[in-house]
């Protein structure tokens, strides 16, 4: 199972921000088990850096974000990516776009994020992180 996870789910498990890190940590820790192949965007690392790195300093959060690279897919965001964003005018949040076409074109089936109401727009499965955790883990 391809599955695409959000960059406010890397910021979570970055920052430990609780009480969604129960869960954001569990659905991580499955990247490069089982059946599971979980991506991230290079723009998902790169917020994910901004924000550790207020909390944490630059040292720590490049540490962070070089192992999260080292056990994720990274999901392209090219050209082709780029112009169906921009595209399609049913999507008003350009980098929620870039997200969700760069799944698309990974062959991911399901986006893992907690501003579920972002993509509204979507054809993939759309569930946060508790709701990914019991239907396809724990379930």
């Amino acid at each position: 199972m391809k599955v695409l996870l959000d960059a406010n789910v890397m910021v979570s498990v970055l920052n430990k921000e609780y009480p969604l890190f129960t869960y954001s940590s569990r659905v991580l820790s499955l990247a490069g088990k089982h059946h599971y192949h979980m991506y991230c965007t290079a723009l998902s690392l790169a917020i994910g850096f901004y924000f550790s790195a207020k909390k944490s300093g630059e040292t720590v959060a490049k540490r962070k974000i070089s192992l999260l690279h080292r056990n994720l897919n990274l999901a392209v965001v090219d050209e082709k990516v780029v112009e169906r964003s921009l595209l399609n005018k049913s999507i008003h949040d350009f980098e929620d776009g870039l997200q969700y076409y760069a799944a698309s074109e990974s062959g991911c089936t399901c986006i893992v994020t907690e501003d579920k109401n972002d993509f509204y727009f979507s054809d993939l499965e759309i569930l946060s992180c508790k709701e990914f955790w019991g239907k396809y883990v724990s379930g």
